[in-house]
């Protein structure tokens, strides 16, 4: 029973080692050159100029709706012609189009002609993670074949040879983006020091490394070759080094890509999709995310703040305040299931010492969570499709609260999902947490799986003013149960705690019965296991037990023996001490029992009455202590079931 309790714990207080705690690159001041490149670029490629402008989009409908994102389609005219040639030998690839003079157009002009042809739409349901319906498994044979395409001869002939299995433009575009997001390593050199960063496209497919201007501008240059029409974006993002709440001033950090697919703007970071940098940013790993591949402009808002807000592809455009107020979620909250967190802004402050946290999905999700990296003052309930989280600081001041999760039907580890800071202006002394408290607090769906039904008690915290309770729940035929009662305010063995619970079983019920030692704060956790099972208890719920009663005093239940079955209920006495000198009266349950007594001087015996209840009465002069005995049927022996100590 332990080693399960103990797994539970582990799991909870050292999620640290199994989560990923790399991070997302971002830049210093890798932005001061991205617009001189890029226009450079633009100018090669005989595009200089060219501008799309956005239009008035529908505003985000409230949780729960139907939202729905705009943005203007490509302008037909002038026409952006491209001719590729790949002939044999040496690979020959021509750009051609208007010189600079077509692409310049003025805004306005364009703004009007868009309005006219119409306009194109992102849905987003708050499911879809993406700005363009895309079937992934039909791109597995893709992927597989550009990932580990190898060649350094020349851009033009990687282009020419990761093409080969790409037809739609969609597929050229995810052909290029897998190929980067599996061949460019992260520059962590370069990152300290950008003025001596490869960042041109030739430079970087050859040394196979670079900083995000080099993953953008490369992505840029062989989408150009390849026919799709692609621009470099630069600004702020919320990645290596970010700190909740921070400002953004002076220069970009940080540099991405859009491209043109089917009528629309789309957007991708193919820094991010190749791996993350470890928390000193000394070391780079390799681990794909898909999440940053064409990801809904709602949901990229979350990390990526364009100079140009037109770039945000949305309308409203989210003001720069905004982006620094609001919370992130990443690939990691998505990634889970998840679909909001409420409060939206990432720092809270306290009300009367309290912070409330909430999360929803659209799936069966576990969370934990920590709060200044250790702590754990906080009440976590599950809920069908989320979690509801109340924070107590036990100090005033700036607190950083991190919360992790994973579906529950993955086998693997928590991920990072969120982070908030909570200011606390004062503390809370109300609440307690013993030692050995455990979240999730309450029944739940998980309680559901692991077999407790029906509970009697649906709040997670029991207020009780004479100290006792009964909490009782339908339970699965195949399940043995068990509980213990931990607090820090009393000092006491494990086993004299274990006797403040009297479980009793009746029909298809479970009832953990409990009288508190004294007044406090306790923590009633509940484990269960299947009978034939001959392992370890696993943990189930538990329960906050709260009594500011200071008169109370209860004693321990009686010692029961492995003779008292699941099904034998025990009505009176229920105190595991008896008054010395004194009549006591018992009365209690035990199917299949042909013969009971209690053994006081005069070894007294029970009657088996018409209810199912033997009873009687014992006199405890001069007895220390008492035990009942009962004799089962087809046996001739009796057993002892039940002690009692008697007060001297």
């Amino acid at each position: 029973m332990e080693q399960g309790r103990t797994d539970q714990m582990d799991e909870q207080q050292n999620f640290h080692e199994s989560h990923n705690t790399g991070v997302n690159v971002k830049e210093g001041r890798a932005g001061q050159r991205m617009k001189k490149d890029s226009i450079e670029l633009h100018r090669k490629r005989g595009f200089e100029g060219k501008k799309e402008s956005i239009i008035d989009h529908e505003k985000p409908a409230e949780q729960g709706g139907h939202v729905t994102f705009e943005i203007q389609p490509k302008n037909n005219t002038p026409q952006f012609l491209k001719k590729l040639s790949f002939g044999k030998g040496k690979s020959k690839t021509t750009v051609t189009g208007r010189d600079n003079k077509g692409f310049q157009v003025d805004n306005d002009a364009i703004h009007q002609q868009k309005l006219e042809k119409g306009i194109y739409a992102y849905p987003w349901d708050r499911t879809n993670l993406k700005s363009l319906s895309i079937d992934l498994k039909k791109l597995e044979k893709l992927d597989g074949y550009a990932s580990k395409v190898d060649v350094t001869s020349s851009i033009e002939d990687l282009v020419k040879v990761l093409l080969k299995e790409a037809n739609t433009d969609l597929e050229k575009v995810r052909a290029i983006w897998m190929w980067i997001c599996h061949h460019i390593e992260y520059d962590v050199i370069g990152y300290k020091n950008t003025a001596n960063a490869l960042t041109s496209p030739i430079d970087v497919l050859q040394s196979r490394k670079s900083i995000c201007e080099g993953y953008a501008g490369l992505f840029e240059r062989m989408c150009s070759i390849a026919g799709i029409e692609c621009i470099k974006l630069s600004g702020y993002a919320k990645g290596y080094g970010y700190k909740v709440g921070q400002n953004f001033s002076g220069d970009s950090d940080h540099a991405w890509n859009a491209v043109f697919l089917e009528g629309s703007w789309h957007l991708l970071d193919s820094t991010w999709g190749a791996g993350h940098c470890n928390n000193n940013c000394t070391q780079f790993t390799f681990k794909y995310e898909e999440y940053y591949f064409l990801t809904h402009p709602a949901l990229f808002i979350g990390k990526h703040f364009p100079e140009d807000k037109k770039w945000q592809l949305l309308q409203p455009t989210v003001s720069l305040k905004q982006y620094e107020t609001d919370i992130t979620c990443g690939p990691g909250f998505y990634n889970a299931g998840l679909l909001s967190a409420h409060p939206e802004t990432a720092i809270i402050k306290t009300a009367d010492g309290k912070a409330t946290v909430s999360i929803e999905g659209h799936s069966q999700t576990l969370f934990i969570f920590n709060l200044n990296g250790t702590e754990k003052s906080g009440l976590m309930t599950l809920q069908d499709n989320g979690m509801k989280l109340e924070v107590y600081p036990q100090v005033t001041g700036n607190h950083e609260l991190q919360i992790y999760a994973k579906p529950y039907s993955s086998n693997g580890s928590y991920d990072f999902v969120l982070s908030y800071i909570i200011k606390c202006n004062s503390v809370n002394r109300s609440i307690k947490f013993p030692k050995d408290f455990i979240n999730p607090l309450g029944p739940s769906w998980l309680t559901e799986k692991k077999g407790l039904l029906e509970p009697s008690h649906v709040e997670p915290i029991i207020h009780t003013e004479d100290g006792r309770c009964a909490i009782s729940f339908k339970l699965n035929t195949h399940l043995s149960t068990m509980a213990e009662l931990h607090s820090e305010n009393i000092t006491v063995t494990e086993d004299t705690k274990r006797r403040h619970i009297f479980q009793a079983h009746w029909e298809n019920r479970v009832e953990f019965k409990v009288q508190l030692p004294q007044a406090g704060t306790y923590v009633l956790q509940i484990y269960a296991k299947n009978k034939s099972d001959h392992g370890m208890y696993d943990f189930v719920c538990n329960y906050l037990l709260c009594c500011t009663n200071a008169s109370v005093k209860w004693p321990v239940f009686p010692l029961s023996y492995s003779s008292w079955m699941e099904d034998y209920e025990l009505v009176e006495p229920l105190a595991g001490v008896l008054p010395a000198n004194s009549n006591v009266h018992f009365k209690l349950r035990a199917p299949g029992v042909d013969a009971m007594y209690v053994d006081d001087k005069r070894s007294s015996p029970l009657t088996l009455c018409d209810n199912g209840y033997w009873q009687g009465t014992c006199n405890t002069t001069g007895c220390q202590t008492l035990h009942i005995y009962a004799k089962k049927r087809l046996t001739n022996s009796y057993s002892a079931l039940l002690q009692y100590k008697v007060k001297t």
